[in-house]
C-alpha cells in the first residue's frame, strides 16, 4: 500500500478508537475496527520503511492489554467464588456443599466473619494491579511504536502522542490518566494525517561558477 492508503487508514482507525470512548451502544464495535485500521496501516509502514519496531511494539501492547484483562478476569472470577462458597457456609452453618439444599435453610448471619469481606477486598485489589501493571507494559510498547514511527516519517507529533499515552498509562490509578490517553489518541490521528505523502526535496547547492578572465 502507499503513503497516502496508510496514512489515510491510521487516522481513520484513530478517529474511531477516539469516538469509541464515548459511552454509546456499538462503541465496542468501533473501538475494535480502529484498532484493527490502525494496526493494518502500522503493518503498512514497517514494510515501507523496512522497520519492525513500527508494527511490533504496538502489537506487542495489544498482547499485553489481552494478556493482562485475561488473568483478571480469572483472579476475579476465582475471587469472587471462593469468597461467595465462604459466606455460604457462614450464613448457612448446617450447608453441606449441596447448592439445592439452600432453599430449605435458615441464614444466620451472626456467625459472619470479616476476614471473608477482607479476601474479596484483598482480590478485587489484586485484579487492579494486574490491569494496572499490564496497561503500563502497554503503554510502553505503544510509545516505542509511535516514537519508530515519528523517527521514519519525520513527523514528530507520533512521539509526543506515545508519551502522553504512556504518561497517561500510569496515571489511570488516578482517573485523569485516562483523559491524557483519550487526548493522546486524537494525537495520533492527526499525526497520521500530517504525514507527507512526497519526502521533502532537499536544498539545491549553489554552485559559484568563476567568471571569465578579462581580455587584456
Amino acid at each position: 500500500m502507499s503513503i497516502e492508503s496508510n496514512k489515510i487508514l491510521g487516522g481513520v482507525g484513530a478517529i474511531l478508537l477516539f469516538i469509541g470512548v464515548i459511552p454509546f451502544r456499538f462503541m465496542g464495535i468501533i473501538s475494535l475496527v480502529g484498532l484493527i485500521l490502525i494496526l493494518v496501516a502500522l503493518y503498512g509502514f514497517a514494510n515501507m520503511y523496512e522497520d519492525r519496531r513500527i508494527f511490533n511494539n504496538f502489537l506487542y501492547g495489544i498482547i499485553a492489554g489481552i494478556i493482562g484483562a485475561a488473568i483478571a478476569v480469572a483472579v476475579a472470577i476465582f475471587s469472587v467464588l471462593t469468597v461467595l462458597t465462604q459466606l455460604l457456609y457462614e450464613i448457612f452453618p448446617g450447608w453441606n456443599g449441596d447448592w439445592t439444599a439452600l432453599q430449605g435453610m435458615t441464614p444466620d448471619t451472626s456467625n459472619l466473619e470479616m476476614g471473608t469481606i477482607f479476601s474479596l477486598l484483598g482480590g478485587l485489589l489484586l485484579v487492579v494491579a494486574i490491569l494496572y501493571a499490564f496497561a503500563i507494559v502497554g503503554g510502553f510498547f505503544a510509545r516505542r511504536s509511535f516514537s519508530a514511527l515519528a523517527e521514519k516519517t519525520g513527523t514528530g507529533l507520533f512521539s509526543t502522542a506515545g508519551l502522553i499515552f504512556f504518561i497517561g498509562t500510569f496515571l489511570t490509578i488516578i482517573l485523569i490518566g485516562f483523559l491524557l490517553i483519550w487526548i493522546s489518541i486524537l494525537l495520533v490521528a492527526i499525526a497520521f494525517f500530517q504525514i507527507r505523502t512526497q519526502p521533502e526535496a532537499p536544498a539545491a547547492a549553489v554552485v559559484a561558477v568563476p567568471s571569465a578572465p578579462a581580455q587584456g
